[in-house]
């Protein structure tokens, strides 16, 4: 007898659980049961599971018996005519939703020619087992699924144009490519997409091959004319937010230009863009320091004393100026009124971002590589035509990935700039490379897409013959300019008085255990210390007690806390995090005593 179970409740038992399976499948497919009943039967628990409940994810499969799919000519054609739509199929049992559960007791085909009697659905499609980015890359069958996995990961990555009403909306980061293109292989999925209204690549020229070894670990090489001519140029925009608080006691900040007598004033070169009203105009260029929105606050802590100081002097300068390492043009200026009522201004920067070295590119394959050098037009390789690659990419990067789909397309997308046509390579279902290879040859070229080139340096021809195409390739949103990160001095912490972590705050670059390895290898003594002193602080510490001391700088007299005035008290160098630590342990009643002798007594 096996159990059933409704939902995961138990109902019952039944001694024949297979008859019972398809009893509710031919219910559910003359319509006497819900559609979106699902039943499954696992043998090595001997259970039968039915499932009603919301939040399944279901998917839908032709039904198949007898080893033949129920979606016949006739339903095609109807289809085709629209006498019948989707909803009828689903209706007559032709085709019907599985979940997870009713999906381990199918025996799925992916193709019709692949039908036998035991099998019971059949796929829409082939490339329904892809998502709709992975359906994204052409020829996705040839290649790794890991790859299609990142190539599908990269296109969301890609800078397009992702909105037409780019110019009202203010989004935190975002960046548009000036001159996208649809490309010229695509797939299904770019139709029903609407791809053509939102795209996020180019198609350019690439020949594989090494150019010295700048296009090395995944690293490409690129034409510099190609970029002089607008290839991947790009803008990025970023919004500054400002609002005119309202704090207790009556008081608010003002949006004006601040006065010299506030606290915190900046200088009069930071202020020069602001106009009357305390705010900046369009157009303008500005650079890291510069403010965009002036704004006073009321003082922070409002004790008797500072009510007793009266107009600009108590006030603090709260502005909202461009961030450290960023420049750009004040593309919108933008007055409002914030939910609470406040005055609200929103400015938004706009910076041009022209490809440079060490900018991401990807292919939609899942190779994806940093510029490594911006060869000069001239310098370039070129074929008997005169054609020029846009971008060289290196051989190596292909063997061990196994992503034969890149080298497919690129001989596709030449057969494509030839014909003027767009070549469909949807997964499972594209133009084969057998017809690609003969209409190759048709256009009077060799058909396994390789040419005689000649090196642009010297003008001899090559030795090897180089396979050259046209090619989709994605500009992706990591830019060195976003992630260019250098420190001297700067900025330290309150507490451990060691510099702040992260680009934003100007921070320092920690340096771990194994780089200081490295450095010792090096022998680059004077380097490791200079990173090792980053917190260094002179303690003076009593010789009496080995406590910490204090040293009064104006009247120039030590005390000691234990021993009184007159103790004697040595200074001694030392790392702030470790003068910390002393603290924390007398904070736990642990006397931390510090032995102070010479330097040339230490170690006997």
């Amino acid at each position: 007898m096996a159990n059933v179970f409704l939902n995961g409740k138990f109902i019952g038992t039944h001694e024949n659980p297979k008859k019972l399976v398809s009893e509710i499948k031919e219910m559910r497919r003359d319509g006497r049961l819900p559609l979106e009943t699902n039943v499954s039967y696992y043998e090595d628990e001997d259970s039968v599971y039915i499932l009603a409940d919301k939040g399944r994810a279901r998917r839908p499969l032709i039904v198949v018996k007898n080893g033949k799919s129920l979606l016949t000519k006739e339903h095609i054609e109807k289809l085709k005519k629209n006498e019948i739509t989707w909803d009828d199929l689903v209706k007559e049992g032709v085709i019907e939703y599985l979940d997870a559960e009713e999906e381990e007791n199918a025996y799925i085909a992916v193709d019709e020619k692949d039908l036998t009697p035991e099998h019971t659905h059949l796929e829409i499609s082939p490339t329904i087992i892809m998502g709709p980015q992975a359906n994204m890359v052409p020829y996705g069958q040839n290649s790794l699924s890991y790859r299609i996995t990142l190539g599908a990961k990269m296109t969301k990555q890609a800078l397009g144009l992702y909105a037409a009403n780019l110019p009202l909306r203010a989004d935190t980061d975002v960046s548009i490519i000036h001159y996208p293109q649809v490309p010229i292989v695509k797939t299904q999925m770019y139709d029903l997409l609407k791809f053509e209204d939102h795209p996020v690549g180019q198609n350019v020229v690439v020949a594989i091959m090494p150019f010295d070894g700048y296009n090395i670990h995944d690293a490409v090489v690129i034409n510099k004319a190609s970029i002089d001519r607008g290839l991947f140029r790009a803008t990025t925009y970023k919004p500054y937010k400002c609002e005119e608080l309202r704090y207790p006691g009556g008081q608010t900040d003002i949006i004006t230009v601040p006065d010299k007598d506030v606290k915190g004033y900046r200088t009069e070169h930071a202020y020069r863009y602001l106009e009357e009203d305390g705010i900046v105009y369009p157009e303008v260029e500005v650079s890291a320091g510069d403010v965009l929105v002036g704004k006073v606050s009321p003082p922070r802590f409002l004790s008797s004393l500072e009510e007793l100081r009266v107009g600009t002097e108590a006030q603090r300068e709260t502005s909202t100026a461009l961030a450290h390492g960023e420049k750009g043009i004040v593309e919108s200026v933008l007055i409002s009124e914030s939910e609470e009522g406040n005055k609200f201004v929103k400015v938004k920067v706009r910076d041009e971002r022209i490809p440079e070295l060490g900018d991401k590119f990807a292919s939609r394959h899942g190779q994806k590589g940093v510029i490594g050098l911006i060869v000069p037009e001239e310098d370039m390789p070129f074929t008997e035509e005169g054609i020029v690659p846009d971008i060289i990419f290196s051989p190596h990067s292909i063997p061990t990935r196994m992503t034969v789909s890149h080298l497919i397309e690129v001989l596709a997308g030449k057969v494509g700039a030839l014909e003027g046509k767009y070549i469909d390579a949807t997964a499972f279902q594209s133009v084969s490379e057998f017809e690609l290879r003969k209409m190759l040859k048709e256009a009077g070229f060799r058909e396994d897409g390789t040419e005689v080139m000649y090196d642009g340096r010297t003008g001899k021809r090559m030795k090897a013959r180089i396979f050259v195409g046209s090619q989709y390739y994605y500009r992706l949103k990591h830019m060195v300019a976003n992630k260019i990160h250098a420190r001297s001095r700067g900025p330290v912490q309150l507490l451990t008085r060691q510099p702040t972590e992260g680009r934003a705050k100007e921070g320092g670059l920690r340096l771990g255990e194994m780089e200081k390895d490295c450095f010792i290898g090096h022998g680059a003594a004077l380097l490791l210390k200079e990173r090792f002193d980053s917190d260094r602080t002179v303690v003076p510490v009593c010789k009496k007690c080995g406590l910490i001391a204090i040293y009064n700088k104006f009247k120039n007299k030590t005390i000691c806390p234990v021993c009184g005035e007159d103790a004697p008290v040595d200074f001694v160098e030392m790392a702030y995090a470790f003068k910390l630590l002393l603290d924390e342990l007398k904070s736990m009643c642990i006397y931390p005593k510090l032995d102070v002798k010479p330097k040339f007594e230490v170690g006997k």
